[in-house]
């Protein structure tokens, strides 16, 4: 299957490329649609294939005519956090505060000095980058749209969740990362799950070395499909629309500078990413959510009746499939695909941070979440609700929070517009930096691995916005969860090394060992 999945590319890749040459120098072209048929035969059936095995769902309520399904790798996510959040006492609570005083650098000062490339804030950041896209603009859409107001709420819940999780595998990337003679280091799943796995259970060290090499050929694939060509895709889909589509060939245009300008960003690793991302993330999320809070101040008399909305929703549920039962898959769903937590791409950044205290990068990361899902989620579905766009019905995803927009004034999807291209450059620019770690850690630290990988996939981005792509899209998205398997059963494993380190740390920061900068 990964043969023929690397075949596919390559055909993709040449006969984008072919088609381009063609009609540069004036010959005649296969049409798009033509090329477009020929790889969605190719591809199609490994989508299908890969698709219905990670998405298998199973019927829990509903009738023959209208079943409500469970996905059951949501099931796999939501089941890690709650095992997580309770292993660990509610970290998501108990950290919280904590972690925030690490963003701000209030215990930074003994760090600066030892192994790592980014702040605490930086890698924050960059990560956060890889996670908030569409998911928080089409994906919430999606959610009230089939599961009610009701589905807000269990999307909260599920993304307060998901903080403990990304708290347990953001504390492993560190802890068994790799440092390198020239300060660099590479960590993530790849490296706890072989090097983990091996120290403390050395009768499983070849379990853990095939548990890593599944994560990273997954993350490699997935970051070349979700990350350049799904993403450039879409970016390019919100300029077409404002424009109309009336510059020639703006696809491939559009496609080289996006590649252009990301590949000055991910050719300088996770330095020059953690530098943007710095700029980037707070400013496109600071956009958004001013954007979200003027539709709510100008709809103010329905905050208090959308809230009601959403607690009445997640409860009763009436006119939703499957009832109560139907919001809360939806909110569960939405919220593991949105945040990520439990697929494991965080702690490849969250890795590079400089500190001593590999935990304390564990309550930096469970921030994520609670940025992602609990506020920007919440505050599209909020402007959604009070303006009743999830009733007047004739549109979903993007074009649905786009009319809600729109209700306020005509120019904010133009204002949306700017943001999802914000969103699809960060979530391109660090998905490079997660798939070329992986490439490296198969091919053993390789620098032309490394940015060989680096060079193929802003290539990739570049055909991304020049074809249709449901069918590499479906394997994609198959690929980027399939990597939660092999990466919660290292973490279920290791998950007691992080307890005893999460308990000395503890101690010392109560008896003053650690202090905060003065």
């Amino acid at each position: 299957m990964l043969m023929r999945l690397m075949m596919v590319a390559l055909l993709w890749l040449a006969a984008g490329t072919v088609a381009i040459a063609q009609e540069a120098s004036g010959g005649e072209a296969a049409t798009p649609p033509t090329i477009a048929e020929q790889i969605d035969g190719a591809v199609r059936p490994v989508a299908d294939a890969v698709s219905g095995a990670i998405f298998h769902s199973v019927r829990v309520a509903g009738t023959d005519e209208e079943p409500v399904m469970f996905p059951l790798i949501v099931g796999w996510l939501i089941l890690a956090s709650l095992v997580f959040t309770f292993y660990f006492r509610f970290i998501n609570v108990r950290g919280f505060k904590h972690g925030l005083d690490l963003i701000r650098g209030k215990y930074t000062a003994a760090d600066n000095d030892h192994a790592g490339e980014v702040s605490h804030f930086r890698a924050l950041t960059s990560a956060v980058s890889g996670t908030v896209g569409l998911g928080n603009i089409a994906g919430v859409a999606v959610a009230i749209t089939i599961g009610g107001p009701g589905a807000t709420f269990w999307m909260i819940l599920a993304g307060l969740l998901g903080m403990s999780t990304k708290f347990v595998e953001c504390t492993l990337g560190v802890m068994y990362r790799l440092e390198k003679p020239d300060g660099t280091v590479s960590g993530g799943p790849m490296y706890y799950l072989s090097r983990g796995i091996a120290e403390n259970y050395p009768r499983l060290r070849s379990f853990g070395a095939f548990l890593a090499f599944v994560f990273a050929i997954c993350t490699m694939l997935g970051a070349i499909g979700a990350g350049a060509m799904f993403q450039a895709n879409q970016a390019y889909a919100q300029i077409a629309n404002v424009t109309q589509d009336a510059i020639p060939n703006g696809g491939l245009w559009f496609g080289v500078l996006y590649a252009v300008l990301g590949g000055v960003v991910v050719i300088g690793g996770i330095t020059r990413i953690g530098s943007v991302t710095a700029r980037l993330v707070p400013g496109m999320a600071a956009l958004y959510l001013i954007g979200a809070l003027f539709v709510i101040l100008v709809n103010l008399p329905q905050v208090p009746g959308a809230f009601m909305a959403i607690i009445d929703g997640a409860f009763t549920a009436e006119g939703v499939a499957g009832g109560v039962l139907g919001a809360l898959i939806q909110g569960f769903r939405r919220a593991a695909f949105s945040n990520e937590a439990g697929l494991g791409s965080a702690a490849i950044a969250h890795s590079a941070v400089k500190t001593r205290e590999p935990v304390t990068e564990g309550f930096v990361a469970l921030w994520e979440p609670f940025i992602d899902t609990v506020v920007i989620c919440t505050m599209t579905a909020l402007v959604i609700i009070i303006t009743n766009q999830h009733v007047v019905g004739g549109a979903d995803g993007v074009q649905l929070t786009s009319n809600a927009f729109a209700t306020v004034a005509p120019w904010f999807p133009y204002a949306l517009a700017v943001v999802v291209l914000l969103f699809a450059f960060s979530t391109t620019i660090t998905w490079a930096y997660y798939g070329a770690k992986a490439c490296s850690f198969l091919f053993r630290e390789s620098k032309v691995a490394l940015y060989g990988f680096k060079v193929f996939y802003l290539s990739m981005a570049v055909v991304g916005c020049t074809m249709p792509l449901a069918s590499i899209v479906d394997v994609a998205d198959a690929l980027l969860f399939i990597m939660a398997i092999p990466n919660l059963i290292g973490v279920y494993l290791l998950m007691p090394v992080v307890k005893k380190h999460l308990d000395s740390y503890w101690a010392r920061l109560k008896s003053g060992e650690i202090r905060k900068v003065a």
